[in-house]
């Protein structure tokens, strides 16, 4: 299993020195998200610090012209010598609208048109073939040698997107390298739902569905003791939430029988009532989305959770206090590695 965990890009001055610690810990992969801060800058950084480990996005896709996001990706494959994974989310009507200003489509049919653009840019850059990419919401027909950067040592750049419904989850497997699994999904939803569609999907195109990227999914919630581990648990009650309000969302918690609740969460988050959401996510949600513990625990109940569905899972400790804590982080992360795989159970 490999080892991942988020690259924090608060200060970009920090991010040099936290990826050369990461690397040094253990982990096998560091990746952005798109919250607060750009989710390409960070990763630049780390590239130039570190010599092993691979480095994904998850950048919202449709702010960006698949042209441009086919750019930053092909420079940035190059600069690391190819450990740069595209990860692409859609995000919700709302925030595409209302935070972001773009017009809203079918979010489905629109990804699947945005990664087959992507992969015509960088085939035409690659082999010389020419722009002769239309679909209903992208096209790329016009280049010239000066536009060109030409061909890279490492073409091939993984692109996996973002899921939480089945539709995206199968073009995950059939048009993309794999699946990012959103946190909000309960490890039933995850076995019972996503993956078979992912599956599906890895079908329709010839695949063998072993050979995808399965990251994510659930949250982890741990400490170095029982009283961090608390703390964590109400922040992860309180992001859940917060995901439990959008109704994009809703077929997870109508899978466990909790619509009641998801429509009066949206209710109270349209009033602006966030702290009386958290409330009404309950410990027997929070045992269904989490895998909880310390961390002497956490080896073992993420195995329960992840053996033979991911290939990769996240484990973030922050920053070791002490040296004797950081060969613990070392120990945990060389255990969770034994976790076996798709295939393997």
């Amino acid at each position: 299993m490999d080892i991942g965990t988020g690259l924090t890009a608060t200060d970009l001055t920090t991010v040099p020195e936290r990826a050369r610690q990461l690397e040094d810990l253990g982990y096998d992969a560091a990746s952005t998200g798109e919250t607060q801060h750009d989710p390409f800058f960070p990763l630049l950084l780390g590239m130039e610090h570190t010599q092993r480990m691979r480095f994904s996005s998850l950048a919202i896709a449709f702010p960006r012209s698949p042209y441009v996001t086919a750019n930053m990706a092909w420079d940035l494959s190059k600069f690391s010598g190819g450990r740069f994974v595209l990860g692409l989310g859609t995000q919700v009507k709302g925030h595409n609208e209302r935070r972001f200003s773009v017009p809203w489509v079918a979010p489905g049919p629109r990804i699947r048109d945005y990664v087959n653009m992507i992969r015509a840019v960088w085939d035409s850059w690659q082999n010389g073939t020419k722009p002769d990419f239309e679909s209903d919401h992208y096209q790329y027909k016009l280049t010239s040698p000066f536009f060109n950067p030409g061909p890279i040592e490492h073409p091939d750049i993984p692109i996996v997107i973002a899921a939480v419904n089945p539709f995206n989850a199968r073009l995950a497997g059939e048009v993309c390298d794999g699946i990012a699994i959103h946190g909000f999904s309960t490890f039933q939803y995850i076995r019972e739902v996503l993956i078979p569609a992912v599956h599906e999907g890895a079908r329709r195109a010839g695949k063998d569905p072993k050979d995808l990227q399965i990251r994510g999914g659930g949250f982890i919630v741990t400490g170095r003791n029982e009283e961090e581990v608390a703390q964590a648990k109400e922040r992860s009650r309180r992001q859940i939430s917060f995901y439990a309000s959008t109704r994009s969302y809703g077929n997870v918690m109508k899978l466990h029988g909790w619509a009641d609740e998801a429509a009066q969460l949206h209710r109270l988050s349209v009033e602006g009532k966030w702290d009386d959401m958290v409330g009404l996510v309950t410990d027997e949600m929070m045992e269904e989305f989490c895998v909880i513990g310390t961390w002497d625990e956490l080896p073992a109940k993420m195995r329960e959770k992840y053996a033979g569905i991911n290939t990769q899972i996240s484990f973030s400790a922050g920053e070791p206090k002490n040296p004797d804590e950081a060969d613990q982080i070392r120990e945990i992360i060389a255990e969770l590695k034994t976790i076996p795989t798709v295939g393997e159970v």
